[in-house]
């Protein structure tokens, strides 16, 4: 099947092209399938940005909303004195402040008050939507962009080293939709000095790193979401399940890749295991199992 292979395709995408340029081979070579396998990204990078990029395909689809909740491992470089109205590097520059006086332990302090929940303001060219269009295109157009505030989760956050007082690098654990270069909009704002996010590498979404330049890695079948436990099922439970029937709770085996400690449960789903392959994840209701998603057929 080529690149098409059904499941969770894990590329490294350079800083420069879309992520949707990376999609667009595989949206190409899908057309030409019968039946036709669906295909999308696991969570865009902007283009200044590298790193893992995730592309599904076929019933891998399914899982997308599931990959929202867990750990995204990133590099940072924030350049201090100036603010730019997309926060990157590929903005113009909106505001300037003196950043000769920034020192260490002031850069901790501010750091350290940004961990665990609170509200953040997307940057103006990022891809929520508003009314039905992206904010971005929008943006792009010349228009005011105002987004409102949403709930996101730093897990985890240190500098890594400090060229003071031009650049700070920074190493951060988030949950999905976290914004970094939102985090170093406020955190120039915080200091009084005004910054932009100059680099962003993906280093890892959950349990899947990034394979570097040039080289891809496929994940499938029961190498798909090991941050959730599992339920192995026989035949006559998996004929249940497709009729939409319940099964026992029976056993839970743990999951194989574990969250970082006291990262927020993701209230993920349970996998059923049929011989190994994923076939389906489960909701409990009654103290039944129930099929949420059906992974099944030879797409898998």
């Amino acid at each position: 099947m080529g690149s098409l292979a059904p499941g969770i395709h894990l590329l490294h995408k350079p800083a420069g092209p879309t992520s949707f340029s990376m999609v667009q081979p595989f949206l190409e070579e899908a057309r030409g399938r019968k039946p036709r396998l669906a295909v999308c990204h696991g969570g865009a990078l902007d283009p200044f940005a590298d790193g893992l990029l995730p592309i599904l395909v076929g019933r891998a689809t399914r899982v997308f909303e599931l990959l929202h909740p867990i750990p995204k491992e990133y590099e940072a470089e924030v350049t201090w004195g100036t603010e730019t109205d997309n926060g990157d590097p590929l903005g113009t520059v909106v505001a300037r402040g003196d950043a000769s006086t920034l020192d260490p332990a002031q850069l901790e302090a501010a750091l350290q008050s940004f961990l665990g929940w609170r509200e953040q303001v997307p940057p103006a060219t990022s891809n929520k939507r508003i009314g039905g269009e992206r904010a971005y295109a929008r943006a792009h157009r010349g228009e005011q962009v105002e987004l409102p505030p949403v709930r996101v989760y730093l897990h985890e956050a240190r500098w890594s080293r400090h060229d003071l007082p031009r650049a700070s690098g920074l190493r951060l654990v988030v949950r999905g939709g976290y914004y970094v270069r939102s985090l170093a909009r406020d955190l120039g704002r915080a200091l009084g000095c005004r910054a932009h996010l100059s680099r962003l590498t993906r280093r890892s979404i959950g349990p899947w790193r990034d394979p570097g330049p040039g080289a891809r890695e496929l994940v499938q079948g029961a190498q798909l979401l090991p941050w959730m436990p599992s339920r192995e099922i026989d035949a006559d439970e998996a004929r249940a399940l497709r009729g939409g029937g319940a099964i026992p709770r029976g056993e839970l085996r743990a999951p194989e890749w574990p969250l970082p400690a006291r990262f927020p449960d993701p209230q993920a789903p349970v996998r059923a295991l049929l011989d190994g392959v994923l076939v389906a994840l489960l909701r409990e209701r009654g103290g039944m199992w129930w099929r949420e998603i059906d992974l099944s057929s030879r797409d898998r």
